[in-house]
């Protein structure tokens, strides 16, 4: 009986955000467009459809994947796995000894990344667009790189305490750099694929994982040092896609050297 009082609470919740979104579309084509909607029945379909599948996937995150990463992250930071018992922890920790979570955290980033929906549509219409000078494979494998890495520099923020303004900063200032000498053509794509790593995949397992390091590491908070994580996890996508183009220009004019000289 809980389970479905919370979700009817949820889809109740899902239908009071739908309705206004459906109301400023049907509006505008209605009082604006002054068109008919095309196959009316169809469209409520899938706006029914669309509405069940939010509540399922909130529901399926509070049951499954932020607990989850709760406990994740509890039992690789818990003395009994980093020193094999926990008598045997003779002081505090030291940010060496939670390599695992760093490792951890970037599998999670990149695997995230690569299942992504949205990096796969950018990606193929990046490929299409560039009549197939951007390879699909290429350009997630680069996102996935920089949100590994984007996760496991979050994970180890927490894990020190460092300011998240600084690491903002510092990350900035190597994307402008990059902005002055990458391709022209790869910037604004590059600029888009770090918003893209923070929808629906990656958000909830980076959030559980940021939670559940805050409050399992002494003297952490939950509120100010948990979140952050996808800051940085939008961030170095945009550095590891720039760096992807530059190494492509780069092998390319090597390439066009070496058949000069022949």
């Amino acid at each position: 009986m809980d389970g479905l009082t919370g979700f009817g609470t949820t889809l109740l919740t899902m239908l009071r955000d739908i309705l206004p979104i459906a109301a400023i579309l049907f509006g505008f084509q209605a009082l604006v467009l002054r068109r008919k909607i095309k196959e009316p029945a169809r469209i409520a379909m899938g706006m029914v459809l669309v509405l069940l599948g939010l509540t399922l996937f909130l529901e399926g995150l509070e049951m499954a994947l932020f607990p989850i990463g709760r406990l994740m992250a509890q039992q690789l930071t818990a003395p009994e796995f980093i020193y094999g018992s926990a008598a045997a922890a003779s002081g505090p920790l030291h940010w060496l000894d939670y390599l695992w979570i760093y490792v951890f955290a970037g599998a999670i980033g990149f695997s995230a990344a690569i299942a992504e929906p949205a990096l796969m549509a950018v990606a193929i219409k990046a490929n299409q667009v560039s009549g197939g000078t951007i390879t699909v494979r290429g350009l997630r494998f680069a996102v996935a790189m920089g949100s590994a890495v984007g996760v496991a520099v979050g994970a180890f923020r927490i894990v020190t305490g460092m300011p998240l303004h600084w690491l903002i900063i510092c990350g900035f200032v190597v994307v402008m750099i990059q902005t002055l000498s990458a391709p022209r053509a790869m910037i604004p794509l590059a600029y888009d694929s770090g918003p893209v790593t923070s929808s629906t995949v990656i958000v909830p397992l980076v959030v559980a994982l940021g939670l559940g390091l805050a409050e399992a590491i002494p003297g952490r908070s939950p509120l100010l040092d948990g979140f952050g994580m996808i800051a940085s996890t939008c961030l170095f996508p945009i550095i590891a896609v720039m760096a992807y183009a530059q190494l492509g220009e780069w092998q390319a004019r090597r390439l066009k050297k070496s058949s000069e000289q022949k």
